[in-house]
């Protein structure tokens, strides 16, 4: 038995890009995983597919989290069938163009586009974790993690409005660790670096790819693969004593 076999994990965005990586990693250990999605249903069915060839216990929930209501109704329908909730993965985000050349510069940047990214980064979290919480609560040991992004430390490319709410969504995390660990809820970010390939990604040009390869120790761009490990990782009891942490995983990128 894996550590994961009596765990139900919710991931959401996960049919696509990481959140896809992530809920097939779960799948693998047998976790029950809850595939959260928006829009795309051929995406989220197979994503389900594949996790279920790892013989793993796995449901797609198509919920827009950025409405409370069907955010409080997906978890409701969570716990009245499988009876718990054990980890949750925020890794939905508001849509965003990472393009370098064509990005907007400070001046540039509306007080609107900021807050639709801080609605994506904070909001989206809220919303989930809040209706999660009683739930994460009564378990022994729970777990929320958080993806952001490696910009936050090091911003190679100043995406204003996305590194700023992800920057904030670090500091949600580790005011949330300071809370919840009296509960034995761990609650940690994951930061990659670029991840490729990824539907934000899939228009990155060679030229940018090739200079952050240059700078990074480890000699490539990462995988969506990549940040599964380090995300199992910090749901895990190997992790059992690490909460209000950022994980970079970037290649050692921002050293």
């Amino acid at each position: 038995m894996t550590h994961f076999q009596n765990k139900v994990v919710l991931i959401t965005g996960g049919s696509r890009g990481i959140g896809r990586a992530i809920s097939i990693a779960f799948a693998k250990e047998k976790a029950t995983v809850i595939i959260n999605y928006k829009t795309n249903n051929n995406a989220a069915n197979e994503t389900v597919q594949k996790c279920k060839s790892f013989g793993a216990n796995v449901e797609a929930i198509k919920t827009d989290i950025s409405n409370e209501d069907e955010v409080q109704d997906m978890i409701k329908y969570i716990i009245n069938k499988y009876g718990k909730l054990s980890c949750l993965v925020n890794n939905a985000f508001a849509p965003f163009k990472f393009d370098a050349e064509q990005r907007q510069m400070a001046d540039q940047v509306s007080w609107d586009e900021y807050d639709t990214q801080f609605q994506g980064a904070i909001k989206y979290a809220y919303n989930t974790i809040h209706y999660c919480m009683p739930y994460l609560k009564e378990e022994v040991e729970s777990s929320i993690i958080n993806i952001t992004s490696n910009l936050t430390k090091r911003p190679i490319i100043p995406y204003h409005q996305y590194n700023v709410a992800k920057s904030a969504l670090e500091s949600f995390t580790k005011n949330l660790a300071m809370d919840l660990g009296r509960y034995n809820i761990r609650v940690n970010c994951i930061a990659p670096g670029l991840v490729y390939p990824t539907n934000g990604t899939y228009n990155t040009k060679e030229k940018l790819k090739e200079n952050i390869i240059t700078q990074t120790p480890l000699g490539r761009i990462a995988t969506p693969e990549d940040i599964a490990g380090p995300t199992l990782f910090l749901a895990s009891q190997w992790s059992e004593f690490v909460t209000g942490q950022v994980l970079y995983v970037d290649g050692g990128f921002t050293i």
